[in-house]
């Protein structure tokens, strides 16, 4: 069986910005990535500096979030996909 593939999706919201980019990212963005059968699962994580993570896991070729409203960011997202790593 192929490695699941974790793609990690990381942003900075402005300040004024952030409950609009959690809210825009809980109901249109993962909605959209949530029917795609290579899909597997989704977890949002917020920190206290506006910064949003989505941890999403793939059986292959994971999915791009599609780009938040540029008036909620104080920086573009960046996304990383990993691997486990056996040990």
């Amino acid at each position: 069986m192929a490695d699941v593939i974790v793609r990690m999706w990381e942003v900075r919201a402005e300040r004024a910005g952030f409950a609009d980019l959690i809210t825009w990212v809980c109901d249109t963005a993962l909605p959209e990535l949530e029917h795609n059968p290579l899909h597997i699962s989704s977890e949002v994580f917020s920190s206290t500096d506006n910064r949003l993570v989505v941890i999403s896991k793939w059986r292959a070729n994971p999915v791009s979030l599609p780009d938040p409203p540029a008036r909620m960011l104080a920086r573009t997202p960046h996304a990383w996909d990993f691997t486990q790593v056996d040990r």
